[in-house]
């Protein structure tokens, strides 16, 4: 079984984000980047399934700039197999991007694509499900456990009632949530073996595919400062502030 996995190249969760001074774009300035904490975990499960023996092949794919290209080989030392990276302009939109990946998943005949259930940058959450509509694909979003077994997956994923299981047929594509799996640290040799995996770089005229966006960003401004809190001495006051000040109750 294949397996292809996307990641993404996303400034780092440790990193307070800045907007540029004319609200154009996030300030990406040196900048700490790093993989998107949802493609690791993605990655780490099908280091896993290639480990238990259920999976032959990791293949990795990113969308992007040159840049990408060092976060496939961060994929690349936590185990994957080989590579792709697919050269467009940083900013596409989510459906541009599911193209891409949708194509790339058809030429390599993947068994199984695993994802990020969103990026900690965009936080669009629907790449993966576009990524299903347009291979016709079976889908199974937010998982929290997986198992694989004649042909199908058992996808255990969260909603707001609890846990629900669902059972599909492959080839399909899985979302991960973050109680998935604790990923692992790539250690300096496999860092250093990560160097001679095969890494393949192809544009989206190689794939048929025109990435023309339909969004573009009018704007992009930062959180509103939040004012401090006040004490109130009785729930009288309370309730009156909660009246005449904040008017959220009548």
């Amino acid at each position: 079984m294949k397996i292809l996995v996307s990641v993404k190249r996303v400034i780092d969760y440790n990193v307070k984000v800045r907007v540029k001074s004319d609200n154009t774009a996030v300030d990406l300035t040196n900048v700490k980047m790093s993989m998107n904490p949802f493609c690791e975990i993605a990655v780490e499960e099908a280091i896993r399934l290639k480990e238990k023996g259920i999976a032959t092949e990791v293949v990795v794919v990113s969308v992007g700039t040159k840049s990408c290209q060092e976060t496939l080989r961060t994929a690349l030392a936590l185990g994957a197999d080989r590579a792709i990276q697919v050269d467009t302009e940083d900013g596409l939109d989510s459906l541009g991007v599911a193209k891409l990946l949708a194509k790339v998943a058809q030429n390599e005949a993947a068994d199984l694509i695993i994802m990020g259930k969103q990026s900690i940058d965009s936080d669009n959450n629907q790449t993966g499900q576009m990524v299903a509509a347009l291979l016709d694909y079976p889908q199974a979003t937010f998982a929290s456990d997986v198992v694989i077994e004649n042909g199908e997956a058992q996808v255990t994923r969260e909603i707001d009632g609890g846990l629900q299981t669902l059972s599909i047929t492959l080839p399909a594509v899985v979302t991960t949530d973050l109680r998935l799996n604790e990923p692992r640290f790539a250690s300096l040799p496999n860092i250093m073996k990560a160097k001679r995996k095969p890494l393949e770089v192809i544009t989206p005229a190689d794939l048929g595919i025109d990435v023309g966006s339909n969004v573009s960003v009018i704007a992009v401004a930062p959180p509103a400062e939040r004012a401090g809190g006040v004490k109130v001495g009785s729930v009288a006051e309370l309730v009156d502030k909660l009246k005449n000040e904040a008017k959220v109750v009548s």
